[in-house]
């Protein structure tokens, strides 16, 4: 019998710095890209697409409020495929280039 693998995205370890958490998602700094990503919750990789433009709202939203940056989403889940996750990325930054904080 095959073990069932753990998920990083569930087991939602903060090992970076948090920005943001609700019943359905959380955002956090992305521990291999160091930019603000969303998790969505609910273990899918299919969220409908009500949920997906709610969960992309509130990341851009956290990410605008907190990094001075253009951000776009990038919601390619290259290393996590089971899960629904997304980045902001930022035009114009190297990826792991975390972008700069806006002044309080």
């Amino acid at each position: 019998m095959e073990a069932i693998k753990a998920c990083e995205l569930c087991e939602a370890a903060r090992f970076t710095e948090w920005y943001y958490e609700d019943d359905e998602c959380w955002v956090a700094e992305c521990e291999a890209c160091c930019v603000p990503m969303i998790v969505w919750k609910t273990h899918d990789p299919h969220p409908d697409e009500s949920t997906k433009a709610k969960l992309h709202s509130r990341l851009l939203s956290v990410a605008t409020s907190v990094f001075d940056y253009e951000p776009y989403i990038d919601d390619n889940m290259r290393n996590i495929p089971d899960h629904y996750h997304a980045h902001a990325r930022g035009r114009g930054l190297g990826f792991a280039q975390t972008p700069r904080r806006r002044e309080c």
